[in-house]
């Protein structure tokens, strides 16, 4: 190593920029303490060096866009299962890196190798956590056995690469990209550098091959990707796994995707067989809802061009503390905030001194506007203790004037819920005009949360 140069640096955690000295402040992100010291082994100048962008730009001309001919071979690879071809928008794009993201245990390595059973071209499996002995367990249990995958146990870049140069797969799978790391780079494997060089020698191999990537990433205590946040700028397509271990909905929502739509999302449940699509989740999420009981009230809201019906869930109590608890789960805290306190300015309920939970059934997180008139509603009725009839769901935005605002594709929302059996649909008044009643569906059209109340929960406490 005697032309080999090492120094210290410092690299941002949130940016991934470099500094030659410690500062309180990342100059480039402006974060708080997010400096971490590396050392660092540089190669010199007569060392080997990679060309990053001779594997994926072959020609330094520019090219006419009516000129570029697409090939006629098939561009993605479908994956056998449906929810998650949809997140991706069609399946696997060939030549591209896809991020896999989620808390551990939610069953990211489960999902990929459930992947190898259903596709029926070359792929080339690499663990850097399991051995062969444990991948061949879990993919009996999985009902995993094809002539055309391979399995290997590696964490050194070079030597994955050798072997994707000797296999020639159609798609490759690292799991995970924090165990990789780069022998040239002194660094450990998970630290910001070896992420960083992993990443891009995987995606030069990638793009130059025109093979299919697909890389799990571990997430940090607040649930972000680990590594800094340009590996996923890096990347094609980042898919998060969301969902509580402990419940057995895990719910696949993309939130990158340079082929398709990042709204869809896939609905998963976990059992021993490993994850099983859910093709009606909605109907799936109502199941053993409870009836008759305050604090209940159904929405409709759109994750991404599919409509789901979810139940939202308040339990309002006394509070014996000075200061009220107030827990939200699947529905942003700050959201939860401003509709108790439109409520307490424009209708005068006393939710100040009252203990609340709120909830959403199944594990949903929730950033729909459209739900504010269903969250109102279920917060109202466990205040005052009256149950809202079982066929009535509401769907709406609230203003802080306690005015209910019109939302959008409201029809399809209305579709989904007559599908379902109900039978009473609470609307934005301004939507009312140009929507179609479903035979058997009273449509009740408001302007204010005032209308919704005296609807519903109009009885004294």
């Amino acid at each position: 190593m005697a032309n080999n140069i090492q120094k210290t640096i410092f690299v941002c955690s949130e940016c991934g920029n470099e500094h030659s000295k410690w500062y309180g402040k990342c100059q480039a992100c402006g974060a708080w303490s997010s400096l971490i010291e590396e050392s660092r082994i540089t190669k010199s100048s007569s060392a080997k060096k990679t060309n990053f962008s001779a594997g994926i730009i072959k020609s330094a001309e520019s090219i006419k866009m009516s000129n570029i001919e697409l090939s006629e071979k098939e561009t993605r690879y479908k994956t056998g299962i449906s929810e998650f071809d949809r997140t991706l928008g069609g399946g696997i794009v060939k030549g591209s890196v896809s991020l896999i993201s989620g808390e551990p245990g939610i069953g990211k390595s489960t999902l990929l190798l459930q992947i190898c059973r259903n596709i029926e071209k070359k792929i080339l499996y690499v663990s850097g956590e399991e051995s062969v002995s444990q991948i061949k367990m879990r993919a009996i249990r999985l009902s995993v056995d094809s002539e055309n995958l391979f399995v290997m146990c590696e964490t050194n870049i070079e030597n994955i690469l050798s072997e994707v140069d000797k296999v020639k797969p159609d798609i490759l799978i690292l799991d995970s990209i924090q165990t990789a790391y780069d022998a040239d780079i002194s660094s450990p494997p998970g630290s910001i550098t070896q992420t960083k060089q992993v990443a891009l020698a995987i995606i030069e191999k990638t793009k130059s091959t025109d093979m299919a990537t697909l890389i799990v990433g571990h997430v940090n205590k607040d649930g972000a990707i680990a590594g800094p946040k340009v590996l996923e700028h890096m990347v094609d397509v980042v898919v998060y796994f969301e969902g509580e271990r402990t419940t057995s909905f895990r719910i696949l929502r993309t939130i990158k995707n340079r082929f398709g739509s990042t709204n869809e999302i896939g609905v998963f449940e976990m059992n021993e067989n490993g994850l099983c699509e859910v093709m009606d989740p909605s109907k799936s999420l109502l199941d053993g809802r409870p009836k008759n009981v305050s604090g209940n009230c159904t929405v409709c809201i759109l994750e991404g061009t599919r409509p789901i019906i979810a139940e939202i869930q308040a339990l309002v109590t006394k509070s014996v503390f000075p200061s009220p608890k107030r827990l939200s789960q699947g529905v942003d805290f700050n959201r939860m905030s401003l509709i108790l306190a439109v409520l307490e300015k424009r209708l005068g309920y006393h939710f100040s001194t009252q203990d609340i939970y709120l909830n959403i059934v199944g594990g949903l997180k929730i950033d729909d506007p459209a739900c504010d008139a269903a969250i109102m509603l279920s917060l109202v009725s466990g205040y005052k203790n009256v149950p809202i009839a079982d066929d009535v769901i509401a769907i709406g935005e609230i203003g802080l004037a306690g005015e209910i605002r019109s939302v959008s594709f409201l029809q399809k929302r209305i579709n989904e819920a007559a599908r379902l059996g109900f039978k009473v649909i609470i609307i934005p008044k301004r939507n009312s005009s140009n929507i179609k009643s479903p035979d058997g569906v009273n449509i009740i059209g408001i302007k204010s949360i005032f209308e919704a109340v005296d609807l519903f929960v109009s009885q004294d406490r």
